[in-house]
């Protein structure tokens, strides 16, 4: 069996209901927690002994994750089992909310920066690039990890995502959620991008979540080939979005139960997020 696992991402809070793809309003994250007292008993259910907690985002009204932050940081603050990180976004319009957001770096329990490109804006688009770096200078500055969504194809897309690891991973740690996003991600991260950036020294991460099955069984081959890598993959369940016991079973059968499962499961957040 794996050790028991620390999940390196997952969310809280309810999101509104949003007329998706031009369908009526609807709330497909039926598994959120809204209250910090639901989101710490679904620990208990699991057997997850720490996590890291981000604000719930994916509806294109700015406030709804935003407003996420105290919930977020309330659950940190209430049991040692959890960290979290904070919701800051790209685009320029929200400046103001991002200075709000970054005041609350320093409070206890913060260990993150999350953003994504779902909602808006691109890594290269001029109009993001000063809220782009100011999230990844300060993330800098205060030590935090910067993580960011990734899936195939538009602005979340490896190629525009790697950008960032290119600019800002010699001086900041980021994690690249759901290793790619998708068969295309799963490729070029996989095929080679994760491996060359370790190796030039980049401060890179990233989590099995969303995974398509055969990706953890050809990322641990590759882990073993390259000789690098067995101390950047982690474990995580990105709830209610992914499903923990489906994800932990995936990245279980991969890893198997020895010392690279004690690193995905364990002491790779340990080494990133504290003990």
């Amino acid at each position: 069996m794996p050790p028991a696992p620390l999940d390196a991402h997952r969310h809280i809070g309810e999101l509104p209901a949003f007329p998706f793809y031009g369908g009526p309003p609807i709330r497909a994250d039926v598994t959120a927690k809204a209250t910090v007292r639901d989101f710490l008993q679904t620990l208990d259910d699991e057997g997850t002994e720490r996590t890291l907690v981000l604000p719930n985002y994916g509806v294109p009204v700015p406030d709804a994750a935003f407003d996420l932050n105290p919930l977020a940081l309330e659950a940190a603050q209430r049991d040692d089992r959890v960290s979290c990180g904070l919701w800051v976004s790209p685009k320029a319009s929200d400046a103001e909310r991002n200075t709000a957001a970054l005041a609350l770096v320093g409070e206890q329990g913060v260990k993150a920066l999350k953003t994504s490109f779902l909602l808006g804006g691109s890594p290269t688009d001029p109009d993001c690039a000063e809220e782009i770096d100011r999230i990844f200078t300060t993330a800098a500055e205060h030590d935090l990890v910067v993580h960011v969504h990734t899936s195939p194809g538009a602005a979340s897309d490896v190629d525009q995502v790697g950008t960032l690891v290119d600019r800002y991973g010699d001086d900041t740690k980021i994690h690249l959620v759901h290793l790619g996003g998708g068969m295309s991600g799963h490729m070029k991260l996989i095929g080679g991008r994760l491996f060359d950036w370790i190796e030039a020294g980049k401060k890179v991460y990233t989590d099995t979540s969303w995974t398509i099955g055969f990706a953890p069984a050809w990322l641990v081959q590759e882990i073993e080939r390259r000789g690098v890598g067995h101390d950047r993959i982690l474990f995580a369940s990105d709830a209610p979005w992914g499903d923990f016991a489906g994800e932990h079973a995936r990245l279980a059968a991969a890893a198997g139960d020895g010392e690279l499962a004690d690193l995905f499961f364990r002491r790779n957040f340990e080494a990133l997020y504290g003990t």
